[in-house]
């Protein structure tokens, strides 16, 4: 398949996730909004969680109204406790309930390592691991609070972090953005050890190389993007949608068995290419 053929949308059964309250941070654009579209088709309710362009995030949750299931836009900082505290709080208020988190908002601040600043490193820690901390704890609160309810999920909550291929392949350039996701990674897999028992999942979605606006200039012109797919031994670059399916996958009860895991969803980047003639 081309890298330009349009990501399907009508593969997401209809109602999958049918009386579920998602949350997706960082969903007004990219994958979180990708994801919280897919959550909404797949009948769940969905919050939509933003930093900055409230209009933009508005605009997703009225698309995702318009698949018959709740929506709305919150906004809240990840990074800072006293509001995620108060969106986890506000949502149980206004939803009911959390059933599933999407632990997807993030951002990079990319340098050489000897010029990038402390504010550069601690940003994105900040934000990409810190904030899917938060986020979590706050959403396991609710999961224990409410348990298993039969009729919804077989899982008192799902939670699916958002890492990245780099939490297993280096990246020169970016030290802050790979460090944070291998601090995602690691995250997971405690928290899925520790909560398990209680029927919490936790999992893990790394995309590869997807046609987002923060890695717009890794595909944006035809050297680029040439360039781009030597990477991709499945030969076309992802869609957002990509993302979208593996999380509402990871989030229903199809994957119930599935605990402590890392879905790559990468067109095979971490199958390391370079080596497929031999090194």
């Amino acid at each position: 398949m081309s890298s330009t053929a349009e990501a399907p949308q009508d593969v997401i059964p209809a109602r999958l996730l049918q009386g579920q309250k998602a949350l997706v941070t960082g969903a007004n654009s990219g994958i979180g909004k990708a994801t919280a579209l897919g959550l909404g088709r797949a009948g769940a309710d969905v919050v939509v969680n933003y930093v900055a362009h409230r209009e933009a995030a508005e605009e997703v949750a009225e698309q995702i109204a318009s698949f018959g299931v709740r929506s709305a836009a919150y906004e809240a900082d990840v990074s800072k406790e006293e509001q995620v505290v108060a969106m986890t709080d506000r949502m149980v208020e206004e939803f009911g309930t959390i059933d599933i988190l999407v632990a997807n908002a993030g951002l990079q601040r990319d340098a050489r390592f000897t010029e990038m600043t402390l504010a550069q490193w601690q940003k994105v820690l900040d934000v990409n691991l810190t904030g899917q901390f938060l986020c979590a704890r706050e959403a396991t609160k609710e999961f224990r609070r409410r348990g298993v309810v039969p009729k919804v999920s077989r899982s008192a909550g799902k939670i699916v972090c958002m890492s990245s291929v780099h939490q297993l392949i280096p990246w020169s350039g970016h030290v802050n953005y790979a460090s944070s996701k291998g601090g995602v990674h690691m995250m997971m897999q405690t928290l899925a050890q520790e909560l398990a028992p209680e029927k919490i999942r936790v999992n893990a979605v790394a995309p590869g190389a997807i046609k987002t606006p923060i890695n717009h200039d890794a595909w944006a012109t035809p050297e680029a993007r040439e360039d781009l797919l030597r990477l991709i031994p499945y030969d076309r670059i992802g869609d957002p949608e990509d993302i979208a399916h593996a999380v509402v996958a990871l989030a229903s009860d199809l994957m119930d068995y599935v605990v402590g895991t890392t879905l790559y969803v990468d067109g095979g980047m971490t199958l390391f290419p370079g080596f497929a003639t031999g090194g």
